[in-house]
């Protein structure tokens, strides 16, 4: 699987939430709204989740393996700076 396509949209204002991101895989595949998060070590990747009666978060989509999610938030992260470097962030 190869990451084709990935569109950060940065966010002002937002607190901890840096940008959205939406990632095309094998130009046939899209995940909307993994979310960048300013965290204590860093900006890491949050995938898109939704809420469960319990009140719990469960993704719902995500990375199988530990080695496909630092491939999946290396690419979003360098997106994201190359980002940073050229577009203002959307209010």
């Amino acid at each position: 699987m190869t990451i084709t396509d990935i569109r950060v949209r940065k966010v002002a204002n937002e607190g901890k939430l840096k940008a959205y991101v939406t990632v095309t895989f094998d130009d046939c595949f899209v995940v909307h709204n993994v979310k960048l998060i300013e965290g204590k070590t860093g900006i890491f990747i949050a995938m898109p989740s939704r809420k469960t009666k319990a009140g719990e978060f469960k993704d719902i989509a995500h990375p199988i393996t530990p080695d496909f999610r630092t491939t999946l938030q290396d690419a979003i992260l360098d997106a994201f700076a190359q980002a940073e470097r050229h577009e203002p962030a959307v209010e």
